[in-house]
């Protein structure tokens, strides 16, 4: 198992093109982390990462968050079932967000009120309607 450090890259050039992961996370120490399901592409959730969720994600191969309401780590699945295997990590350009692509297990949903997407509902004229 690798214990992943993360640095700060040196410049522009390095953090965009170079090879160092070096994850940018905001004034609260956090990262974005889009989640979709690795076969369909579908998006799963938007969570939270800090320094040591990503670490554990890394150094395990399953998805770790950081709840900012409850202020503590979470291994997604711990307590549901829906455990979720990473198959693929991605960093956007500028090292700000994280793109996980997942299978989940258990049901295979990934929302805590019981849906397959966190995004489950659709904006229409203003109003919100469960999708199909």
């Amino acid at each position: 198992m690798t214990d992943y450090r993360f640095s700060t890259a040196p410049d522009i050039a390095a953090l965009e093109r170079g090879a160092v992961l070096a994850p940018r996370f905001d004034a609260a120490g956090l990262i974005a982390a889009v989640t979709t399901h690795a076969e369909s592409g579908e998006v799963l959730m938007l969570a939270w990462m800090n320094d040591e969720a990503l670490r554990l994600t890394l150094n395990t191969g399953q998805a770790h968050y950081y709840s900012r309401s409850r202020k503590q780590l979470w291994k997604k699945g711990e307590t549901s079932g829906q455990i979720q295997t990473v198959i693929e990590i991605r960093v956007d350009c500028d090292q700000d967000a994280v793109l996980l692509k997942v299978i989940p297990a258990g049901d295979g949903g990934a929302c805590h009120v019981g849906f397959r997407s966190c995004f489950y509902r659709v904006v229409v004229d203003g109003a919100l309607i469960e999708s199909p």
